[in-house]
């Protein structure tokens, strides 16, 4: 017995030495593969990563300046127009205000005109002033009642004439004013829209720029 022990002693250590032998590599394998777990948990974002950029949508360009990852630079733009939101009070997502149509200056024009003030009693006047004018001169033909009536015609006429004519300017005029006042609107709107963009604008581009960001 104790000389098939002493046979089998260089069996057993060689067999003891392969089970530590891959006791050992595995635990080294598994402790690399922990490794590299916890390195891409640390790498990974610690936030969820948005799927657009936020400077994009009011037309920016973010350029990162210490090497930031895509990833960590769509957070911090995520960030950045939550913060100029709340800090400047512009919703930045509101449209910009629309010029107005062909048709909407023609719909004010057609109102316009259409509430001018109009001239009236043109013709009555006319026909005064052309029965007074044609007194007179049928006076020095001797006939002051044909001169009157004669005058009075032709002083309605031109009177009606006249009267047309100045209506015509006056809703002209009103149609005109109309449309300059459509487009007097427009522009101040686009003005104010303007300016509240700005206001977001410098206010996120403050932002990321605190956080190592070039914006243009």
């Amino acid at each position: 017995m104790i000389f098939k022990g002493v046979t089998n002693l260089p069996f057993v250590i060689v067999t003891t030495a392969c089970l530590l032998i891959v006791f050992l590599v595995g635990c080294s394998k598994k402790s690399e593969t922990s490794s590299d777990t916890v390195s891409a948990a640390e790498r990974a974002p610690a936030k969820p990563v948005p799927s657009f950029s936020a400077a994009q949508k009011v037309g920016l360009y973010v350029f990162p300046g210490r090497s930031q990852t895509h990833d960590q630079q769509l957070i911090d733009e995520s960030e950045c127009y939550d913060l100029a939101q709340q800090q400047s009070g512009v919703n930045p997502d509101m449209g910009a205000p629309a010029p107005p149509t062909s048709a909407d200056i023609q719909a004010a024009q057609a109102q316009g005109a259409a509430s001018a003030p109009e001239a009236k009693g043109g013709r009555v006047r006319g026909a005064a002033r052309g029965a007074a004018g044609g007194a007179m001169l049928g006076a020095i033909g001797g006939d002051a009642g044909k001169g009157a009536a004669m005058g009075a015609t032709i002083g309605t006429v031109r009177g009606g004439r006249q009267q047309r004519q100045a209506n015509a300017a006056s809703k002209e005029q009103a149609a005109n004013q109309a449309g300059a006042q459509v487009q007097q609107q427009y522009s101040q709107q686009r003005a104010a829209y303007d300016q509240q963009i700005g206001s977001f604008k410098r206010a996120f581009s403050a932002c990321l720029d605190s956080r190592g960001y070039s914006v243009k």
